[in-house]
């Protein structure tokens, strides 16, 4: 089976003269998989998610999506795999304030050149798989914290990406509210095989994972 993404040997420097980042890292992941990504603050997870998403550029090493060579891609074809291959959630939602629900869910399908009419329809039956069928046309500020998650992990999958990578998706919500949006991620991720890359602080959520991954001074330890 070819994995969904295969990092190879990847450091990260940000300037000539600074410690690297991340050092020598290297990890594939299959389809359907969950893998949690652990460590301290500053110890290196949020920039490995922003170079397996093609937010940043390794300093050494390579990142294969489905077999394909990342690095011999032009910024424009980049572009283009994010958008129809990778799904991004992050610790604060980023919802636009004064879309609706299902509009801030269309954005990306709009983007991707998707008609209004199907990209309407497309993000009705993703807010109703969340849980969020009665609220299509509540604002943001109208949500309550776990519902915003909830809205932005269905904007993350409006194009039906193969990869999701989500930076502490959990991070600013109460305990019962962080179980209960992982719980419907988990389940979306069983039923369309999305493959994830969560980074957490939470161990109790990565034990429901497939496998945890260790990040520590910039070198990734299997759990």
């Amino acid at each position: 089976m070819m994995n969904i993404i295969s990092l190879e040997n990847i450091s990260k420097q940000y300037c000539k003269n600074d410690a690297f980042v991340l050092k020598d890292i290297s990890l594939s992941v299959e389809k359907s998989e969950f893998i949690g990504l652990l460590g301290p603050s500053g110890s290196g997870k949020s920039t490995l998610l922003h170079i397996a998403g093609l937010l940043d550029a390794q300093t050494d090493g390579l990142a294969f999506i489905e077999g394909k060579n990342t690095k011999a891609m032009s910024d424009e074809e980049k572009t283009a795999l994010r958008l129809s291959k990778i799904g991004f959630v992050y610790q604060y939602h980023h919802l636009l304030q004064e879309f609706s629900a299902t509009e801030n869910v269309m954005l990306p399908q709009l983007i991707k050149g998707v008609s209004k009419e199907i990209a309407r329809e497309k993000s009705y039956f993703l807010l109703h798989r969340f849980g969020l069928g009665d609220k299509l046309n509540s604002f943001p500020s109208e949500l309550s914290g776990g519902q915003k998650q909830r809205v932005a992990i269905a904007r993350a999958m409006a194009n039906d990406p193969i990869l999701l990578l989500a930076d502490e998706p959990t991070g600013n919500l109460d305990p019962e509210t962080a179980f209960l949006v992982f719980d419907d991620l988990m389940r979306v991720m069983r039923e369309t095989e999305l493959s994830v890359i969560m980074a957490t602080h939470n161990y109790e959520l990565a034990e429901k994972m497939n496998r945890k991954i260790l990040l520590s001074e910039g070198r990734l330890l299997e759990k």
